[in-house]
């Protein structure tokens, strides 16, 4: 019930609806099947859903989802583990969970069973209801292999046919797939989602907003020295930080049943919502040098560290330089949807 009234807020659903999602939840036997495919991966997302707490990895395999196929779990191999896969198929009204992404290349880069995982992905993605792509790479096929000669793809690049939702994060946060699910198995179609297809309730708001360093940000304390323990809580942006750049609920709903995150943990944000992850993000632990604010307008961090000399006015400048960045990114933003919909 408590993952329930979790779904229940996340998409800002009534109340009383939390009773139709557990309804929906106990109802295994009609419960469409889950399919997870693994392309060019690192497994990190696999490893992030069975490290669950809330539901833990016995509930979400045993009751709280149906997976027909993992390659990565499943006691059956070989022939036996794809004659699982292709007998859902059969069935249909199943969801397909991609994580890793797809060669774009040669199809040879990734095969499994003789068959490419583009050709599985699209074989799999025929009959199903919806495609959820798990992790940076399955999204924008991003992450470290978007970086390699098979220039990998999101899974959104080749399944056109289908309901597509796309959950980011390097590795997925499994919080946001099982309330993904949780939410289309009670209402039957996909929550709203942004141009990118990420579910608006978790994509909507910038990292920097809710961060719990923003303090340190408007009074304009920016972490130089990672050995200096008097800056252990000051801002990152120095750092590295892509918190100004991406649209995350990270700061506001932390990982492991609210154990921790990124920068709670010490480490800037790398951005790896976002499509520019990883190869624009990169090197992650190197300053952004530049702020662009607009046309012939842009801000050297450098000179924003050298003129935070004095409290009162490291504080204006900060809050004065925040509101100009992301008044601006709100509004760029805006004038791309508004094109996209002409």
């Amino acid at each position: 019930m408590k993952l329930c009234g979790a779904v229940t807020a996340a998409f800002s659903l009534p109340a009383g609806f939390k009773r139709d999602i557990a309804y929906a939840t106990e109802q295994a036997i009609k419960k469409p099947p889950v399919i997870w495919l693994e392309g060019q991966d690192c497994a990190g997302c696999s490893e992030s859903l069975l490290s669950s707490l809330n539901p833990s990895a016995e509930e979400l395999i045993l009751e709280t989802l149906s997976i027909r196929y993992h390659e990565t779990i499943m006691a059956g191999t070989g022939m036996v583990a794809e004659h699982a896969r292709e007998e859902t198929i059969k069935e249909g009204g199943y969801i397909v969970v991609v994580e890793g992404s797809i060669p774009k290349a040669d199809d040879r880069f990734c095969e499994i069973g003789g068959k490419s995982f583009r050709e599985i992905v699209m074989e799999t993605a025929e009959n199903a209801a919806l495609v959820i792509g798990v992790g940076s790479c399955a999204s924008y096929g991003a992450g470290i292999v978007g970086t390699t000669p098979s220039e990998g793809g999101g899974v959104a690049e080749f399944v056109k046919n289908k309901p597509v939702v796309l959950l980011p994060t390097c590795p997925v946060k499994p919080s946001r797939l099982v309330s993904t699910i949780m939410y289309y198995l009670s209402t039957g179609k996909v929550p709203e989602l942004d141009r990118y297809k990420r579910p608006v309730a978790f994509y909507s708001e910038l990292l920097h907003d809710n961060c719990p360093r923003r303090g340190q940000f408007e009074k304009g304390n920016f972490l130089t020295d990672w050995n200096d323990p008097r800056q252990r809580e000051y801002c990152l942006l120095l750092k590295g930080c892509k918190g100004p750049r991406t649209y995350t609920d990270c700061a506001q709903v932390w990982w492991n049943d609210g154990a921790n995150f990124c920068i709670n943990a010490g480490a800037p944000c790398a951005g790896c919502t976002q499509p520019e992850f990883y190869a624009a993000f990169s090197p992650l632990y190197d300053k952004q040098e530049i702020f662009n604010i607009g046309p012939a307008r842009s801000i050297n961090l450098d000179s924003v560290g050298a003129a935070l000399t004095g409290a009162a006015a490291a504080g204006a400048l900060a809050h004065g330089l925040g509101r100009v960045i992301f008044e601006k990114k709100d509004s760029q933003d805006q004038d791309e949807d508004m094109r996209e919909a002409l």
